[in-house]
């Protein structure tokens, strides 16, 4: 969830700004500008919310159908899991006897061998899969704020131009650090980067808006 948010809201910030940007290189109409803008944020956003959802969705039948074999294996060849978990657990550091000690403990119950195997074995924590339609939503949403924030300014002041530059870099620097939280390098770069990256893609669309609006004319 933390992810999808972050990252809706980067994605989205980014895109319209670059956007805005470009169609008001191009044409200083407010209403043209506002037209785009939204056009950009709501295509956008449900762009974000069928990739996550189909994503998240695959990568979790995915899991489940790993989970599905694990519990045939231990179902069908209960000795031989319970030996192969003894073995992942020694190779964890335990003594082998204590190793075999647990395993057997752990077997008793089948959804704790599922559990220990999962973990173990696979890397999964089943129950830890995540939630598509949560994650689609969420990215939804935060796709959507991103997007509005260099889109309000066109809406709500005279000066938008650069009244909705000045927003959407604090609102970058903002973004980029919050998203450490999630990649875990220093704020002070994150925030850096992510205002570069939205710095250069709205330089260059407004360019290429100017070259497009001038040769029109």
């Amino acid at each position: 969830m933390l992810r999808a948010s972050v990252f809706g809201v980067s994605d989205g910030l980014v895109s319209n700004l670059a956007l805005v940007m470009g169609v008001a290189g191009g044409s200083l109409e407010a209403q043209t500008v506002v037209l785009a803008g939204w056009a950009g944020l709501l295509a956008g956003a449900c762009s974000m919310a069928a990739g996550e959802y189909v994503s998240m969705q695959t990568q979790r039948e995915m899991l489940e159908r790993e989970l599905r074999i694990e519990r045939d294996h231990i179902e069908r060849f209960p000795r031989d899991e319970e030996e192969e978990l003894a073995a992942l657990l020694a190779e964890s550091g335990l003594d082998a006897e204590d190793a075999q000690r647990m395993a057997a403990q752990i077997h008793r119950r089948q959804e704790h061998a599922i559990h220990f195997h999962a973990q173990l074995e696979l890397g999964i924590n089943p129950g830890g899969l995540g939630s598509p339609l949560r994650a689609s939503l969420s990215s939804f949403v935060c796709f959507a704020g991103g997007a509005l924030i260099p889109l309000l300014p066109w809406i709500l002041v005279e000066r938008a131009l650069p009244t909705s530059i000045a927003v959407s870099a604090a609102a970058l620097l903002a973004v980029g650090a919050l998203a450490t939280r999630v990649t875990h390098v220093r704020p002070w770069w994150g925030a850096t980067r992510q205002l570069l990256v939205g710095a250069v893609s709205a330089s260059v669309t407004y360019a290429v808006g100017v070259l497009i609006g001038r040769a029109a004319l």
